[in-house]
C-alpha cells in the first residue's frame, strides 16, 4: 500500500508543472467560440490602458464639441472601434486564456495586435486630435517630440519597414518564443511590441497625424506591396516546419484536445492568409487616400486658377476705365 501511495505522490509531482500555463495560470479547458467570452478578464494592466486610451480620445472630443469646431465621426470609430476594440478583442477576451497553450491563439493575437488594430488607430488621428485640444504648453512638448530626431528615425519607411519585417523572424526562430511562454511578463511585452511596431510601420504609411518625412504615395505603396511576400512566407515556413516552435512547451502541457503539430500548420495558415489578406486590403485604402489627395489637390489648383484669373480680368477691367476716362 505503502509502494502504491508512493507511486501515485511521485506521479502527481511529475504532472503538477504540467498542469500551469505561463504565469501559473491553470490550462485553459477545450478552445470554443463560447469561451472566448466566458474567460474574459479584465484585470490586466492592458485593459486599464485600453480604457484611459478611450477616455482620453473620448474627452478630446467633448472638447471639440464644445467649442464648437467638428471632429470626424469615422475617426473616433476608427480609433475606438476597429483600434483599440480589437486589441481588447484579442488580449482582454476569452482568448487571452489560449494565448500560451495554442500557437495559433498566439498568431490571431499577432496578426490583429501588428497590423489590424494599428491601422485604425493610425487612422483615428489622435495626434491631431491632443494638438487641437492641449493647451499651449502640452501641444508644444507634442510638437517636440512628434519632430525629434528619435521619430524622425522610427518613422522613416525604410527603417519602419525593416522593424516590421525582421521583427516576427526574430522572435519566432530564436529560443526568444520559447522564453516568452515561460515567463506570463515577457509574453505580455511582445503583445505591446506587436502594437508599437505595427504603428511605427503603418503610421506613416496610412496614418492622417502630421508625421516628418513622410513619402509620396507611390513610394508608401511600393512598401505595402514588398510586405506582402514577407507574412506569405514567415506563414508556409512555419506550417512546414518539421520542429514545432516553442521546443518542448506546447507537448510539455498535455492537452488532450489539441494537437500541437496540427495547431502549428493552423498558425502558419493564419499568418499566411491574413497578411495577405490585410496587405491586399490596406493597399486598397492607400490608393484610394491617393486618389482623394489628388482630387483634393486638383481642386485646390482649380480655385487657385479663378483667383488668378479673376484677378486679372479685375485688372484688365481697371485698364480700361483709365484709358477710357
Amino acid at each position: 500500500m505503502l509502494h502504491v501511495d508512493s507511486i501515485f505522490t511521485a506521479t502527481s509531482a511529475v504532472a503538477a508543472p504540467q498542469a500551469v500555463a505561463a504565469g501559473g495560470d491553470p490550462l485553459p479547458p477545450p478552445f470554443t467560440v463560447a469561451r472566448v467570452f466566458t474567460e474574459t478578464r479584465l484585470d490586466s494592466w492592458l485593459a486599464l490602458g485600453l480604457v484611459l486610451a478611450a477616455g482620453l480620445y473620448l474627452y478630446g472630443v467633448h472638447r471639440l464639441r464644445l467649442r464648437g469646431d467638428r471632429w470626424p465621426v469615422a475617426r473616433t470609430v476608427f480609433f475606438l472601434g476597429p483600434g483599440l476594440g480589437g486589441i481588447a478583442a484579442v488580449t482582454v477576451s476569452g482568448l487571452h486564456a489560449y494565448d500560451t497553450a495554442m500557437l495559433s491563439v498566439h498568431m490571431v493575437q499577432h496578426m490583429v495586435l501588428s497590423m489590424v488594430s494599428p491601422i485604425f488607430l493610425a487612422l483615428g488621428a489622435p495626434i491631431t486630435l491632443a494638438l487641437r485640444t492641449l493647451p499651449v504648453r502640452p501641444r508644444k512638448r507634442l510638437l517636440a517630440i512628434v519632430h525629434s530626431r528619435i521619430a524622425r528615425i522610427y518613422s522613416f519607411p525604410l527603417v519602419a519597414f525593416a522593424i516590421f519585417v525582421v521583427n516576427p523572424f526574430a522572435l519566432y526562430f530564436t529560443d526568444l518564443y520559447g522564453y516568452t511562454l515561460e515567463h506570463a511578463w515577457a509574453h505580455e511585452l511582445v503583445h505591446a511590441h506587436f502594437i508599437m511596431t505595427g504603428c511605427v510601420f503603418f503610421w506613416p504609411l496610412l496614418g492622417l497625424d502630421p508625421l516628418p518625412g513622410r513619402w509620396p504615395y507611390p513610394g508608401r505603396a511600393l512598401l505595402m506591396v514588398l510586405s506582402v511576400p514577407f507574412h506569405t512566407v514567415l506563414g508556409l515556413t512555419i506550417m512546414q516546419s518539421t520542429t514545432l516552435f516553442g521546443g518542448d512547451w506546447y507537448p510539455s502541457l498535455g492537452l488532450t484536445w489539441s494537437n500541437p503539430w496540427d495547431d502549428q500548420v493552423v498558425a502558419g495558415g493564419v499568418l499566411w492568409a491574413g497578411g495577405e489578406f490585410v496587405s491586399v486590403t490596406m493597399l486598397a485604402v492607400l490608393v484610394v487616400q491617393w486618389i482623394r489627395q489628388s482630387e483634393r489637390e486638383a481642386r485646390r489648383l482649380d480655385r487657385e486658377l479663378d483667383r488668378q484669373e479673376a484677378r486679372q480680368r479685375a485688372a484688365e477691367a481697371a485698364g480700361t476705365a483709365e484709358t477710357t476716362s
